[in-house]
């Protein structure tokens, strides 16, 4: 592993909700999946909007966008924050724990690209159109890719681990999972 890059933010680590609280990661894992799709429907909205400008397609896609970066994908963070990686963090595995430094740092440079995406965002949603598509599309793109590139780690090498040791599935573990039937 590349040794991380120090410049970037640290979230303050947390303790576990519950000190044996254990993680579903079924849930983590469907969040995954949402987030992946819906930075494919931003990267869309980001092509309707050179082709389209702002209507009604544009101002509710971006609603959405806006919805789920602003609400679940915080949750799954705080969920990751709280209950996945101060076990990984306690680990003697030099590299797991460079890893989970790195998705600690990306969640904190994630929230400061959610922070500048946003309000252009917003200003889609409500049908104005000061934003620059050029500005708006570049960082999009560099939200977009970090955001793939954390999840890649997370679920190739930080979830397997925290598997291995031991964590036990819970219903309910990821605040604003949809239950499955």
């Amino acid at each position: 592993m590349n040794a991380f890059d120090n410049r970037r933010l640290r979230i303050t680590q947390r303790e576990p909700l519950h000190a044996a609280a254990s993680v579903e990661f079924d849930a983590l894992d469907r969040t995954h999946a949402r987030m992946l799709a819906t930075l494919a429907d931003l990267e869309r909205l980001m092509d309707h909007l050179e082709a389209h400008g702002i209507d009604d397609q544009a101002r509710a896609d971006a609603a959405m966008v806006c919805e789920f970066f602003a609400s679940t994908a915080r949750d799954h963070h705080a969920t990751e924050e709280q209950q996945v990686f101060p076990q990984l963090l306690r680990q003697a595995d030099a590299d797991l724990m460079q890893c989970v430094e790195r998705l600690q740092q990306d969640h904190g440079w994630l929230e400061e690209d959610w922070i500048e995406l946003e309000p252009q965002l917003q200003a889609v949603a409500r049908g104005y159109s000061w934003y620059d598509l050029d500005t708006l599309r570049h960082a999009v793109d560099v939200f977009a890719t970090l955001y793939q590139e954390h999840i890649a780690l997370e679920e190739n090498v930080v979830y397997p681990a925290a598997r291995r040791l031991g964590a036990v599935p819970a219903r309910g573990a990821e605040a604003g999972a949809t239950p499955t039937p």
